[in-house]
């Protein structure tokens, strides 16, 4: 029977920061590899039914560069991030900037890049996964919260919950 699992829980430790979490019932290091490997990334990191991820591209390692993009399949709409990874410590921690591209979606962040810390810690099979999000003022932070941007986060969740159900190691 699968464990009822919490939605994840959102605060503002700062005035410019969002701090996401949320528990999983997976190992740490499956959580982990479900956050690096652009396979399984590109699986769960959806947001709302409709959109797709064609571009999931990934060198997790210190210097290495991302970029995600998303893509609506019922409208010609498309937005992504990209960053670089400065801290990777498996299975522990990731330490990562965030550009947002608007995109053909618009809007914007104002602002530069955010640094975004995702640490993954285990007790009894359960990992919680802390997100913090230092968007460097807190006009760029309420930008981002005014997007929606938390109940996105939870709906990819769901599906990393189902994800991680289906892997062997589970």
């Amino acid at each position: 029977m699968p464990m009822t699992v919490e939605k994840a829980q959102v605060t503002l430790p700062s005035d410019r920061e969002v701090k996401v979490q949320r528990s999983f019932k997976a190992p740490r290091p499956l959580v982990f590899r479900a956050f690096t490997e652009p396979q399984l990334v590109r699986q769960w990191l959806l947001g709302p039914p409709g959109w797709t991820m064609p571009v999931c591209e990934m060198d997790v390692r210190v210097g290495g560069q991302y970029r995600w993009r998303w893509q609506s399949e019922s409208k010609d709409e498309q937005f992504g991030f990209s960053g670089t990874f400065r801290e990777v410590q498996p299975p522990s921690r990731l330490v990562h900037t965030e550009a947002y591209d608007p995109g053909s979606v618009g809007g914007t962040y104002p602002g530069n890049e955010a640094l975004v810390t995702v640490t993954f810690t285990e007790e009894r099979g359960v990992t919680t996964v802390t997100t913090l999000i230092d968007f460097g003022s807190k006009e760029t932070r309420d930008g981002a919260m005014a997007t929606g941007m938390t109940d996105g986060r939870e709906q990819c969740y769901q599906l990393l919950d189902r994800l991680l159900e289906s892997q062997p190691g589970a």
